[in-house]
């Protein structure tokens, strides 16, 4: 009963209605086209061009292992490529988490887009890694580097790192 009145109603909305395939342009994309798109944001969201450049290659070795497009790709796909790729490279845990939050980044901006109606990258959790704790210098040790300071630049430096913690890189 409740079918009849269904097409009943939808026979009278939709009289005088021309029904037409849609040629929408997300279903003439490309995987490259996509990659574009996602770059170019990564790049309006402040991204490096070295980060980029990484996301751009981890991406595109994603697209040459499975042959298929964006849409098309399934959880199954992603842990596959995953366990492939760290027996293939022998990467370590912390490698193949790396790549796999790019490429949940990745998808999930596919599925912001609406691209893709679910990342298939939301089944796949963080890789569980071990934190190694950096050992800090004894006082000793720190008096001695310092004593071997041949300029007050260098001492400057070695202080400097030694109570604030930064990098070498953020120093330079």
């Amino acid at each position: 009963d409740q079918l009849g009145k269904l097409k009943d109603a939808l026979e009278y909305s939709l009289h005088n209605c021309d029904i037409v395939q849609s040629t929408n342009e997300t279903e003439t994309m490309n995987n490259d086209k996509y990659l574009e798109l996602f770059i170019t944001s990564k790049k309006i969201e402040g991204c490096s061009t070295r980060t980029t450049s990484y996301y751009e290659m981890i991406l595109r070795r994603l697209f040459k292992y499975i042959k298929y497009g964006v849409k098309k790709i399934t959880t199954e796909d992603l842990r596959s490529y995953l366990d492939d790729y760290q027996k293939a490279s022998n990467a370590s845990r912390v490698s193949i988490d790396n790549i796999r939050r790019i490429l949940s980044s990745f998808f999930n901006w596919l599925e912001s887009e609406n691209y893709t109606l679910k990342s298939p990258m939301r089944r796949i959790h963080k890789i569980k890694t071990v934190k190694v704790v950096k050992e800090t210098y004894s006082s000793e040790t720190m008096q001695i580097i310092r004593d071997n300071c041949e300029s007050i630049r260098d001492l400057a430096i070695i202080d400097l790192l030694a109570s604030t913690g930064m990098r070498v890189g953020e120093l330079v």
